[in-house]
């Protein structure tokens, strides 16, 4: 089997099951965009994805994400930096990223808008919710802090508040911290009406995320297989 076939059964197979998951909650298949997680896998991956339809992609690590698009070798996909930032690569990022869903702390906010104004871009952000049931610590704000990270996107030059993501807890079920993240998403939007992104589920809960209503879905290594560790 080629690589390309490889990919496509896998993707074909998740395709499949964000069907199933879409019907069995009663949602259009439509309302939800699948974000093919590609850190540590080459830009030559990403060019079979996009190949195969894929217009999302993530990565989490600065420069590599950045070096990867610069060495696709055909059509550029739609960028979601997801993973944790430092507040000295945020102006970096803002050069080539479309969408960052990891913001959680005004200065990162303030980082961004300098390298977005500067590249003479606009970025997507989105307000990301830690509910710190295990006590690990990931990154993201308390779910009170939401409205103010998110008033600061929404009055930042070169950024656009798009809306909201977490990361599931490790090892109790998900639902809960999925449901929550849909209740505070209804809320922010009352007060901004355009913050309609609910990025939630990976490959191991994400047909939970689309039963509690995620709207988008962050999908690697169901996709590309397991990981080497990195070094």
């Amino acid at each position: 089997m080629t690589r390309r076939e490889e990919l496509a059964a896998n993707l074909a197979t998740v395709e499949h099951r964000i069907g199933a998951a879409c019907v069995a909650a009663g949602r259009p298949r439509d309302e939800v965009t699948l974000i093919v997680v590609t850190k540590t896998y080459p830009a030559s991956d990403v060019d079979l994805l996009v190949g195969l339809g894929v217009t999302d992609i993530g990565e989490n690590r600065h420069p590599e994400a950045g070096r990867k698009l610069d060495e696709l070798a055909g059509p550029r996909p739609r960028l979601h930096f997801i993973g944790g930032l430092q507040t000295n690569k945020a102006n970096a990022v803002a050069r080539y990223a479309d969408v960052v869903q990891s913001v959680d702390r005004p200065r990162l906010v303030e980082g961004l808008s300098r390298g977005a104004v500067n590249a003479g871009r606009t970025v997507g952000c989105l307000v990301q919710v830690d509910f710190g049931v295990t006590g690990i610590g990931r990154s993201g704000v308390t779910p009170a802090d939401v409205p103010r990270i998110a008033d600061a996107l929404a009055h930042a030059e070169g950024l656009r508040l798009d809306g909201v993501m977490t990361v599931a807890p490790l090892g109790v079920d998900p639902r809960p911290s999925f449901d929550h993240l849909v209740r505070i998403s209804g809320a922010l939007r009352r007060d901004h009406p355009d913050a309609s992104v609910i990025s939630a589920g990976m490959s191991d809960d994400f047909e939970k995320a689309v039963e509690s209503g995620a709207t988008h879905l962050r999908v690697g290594r169901s996709i590309l297989g397991e990981r080497v560790p990195l070094r």
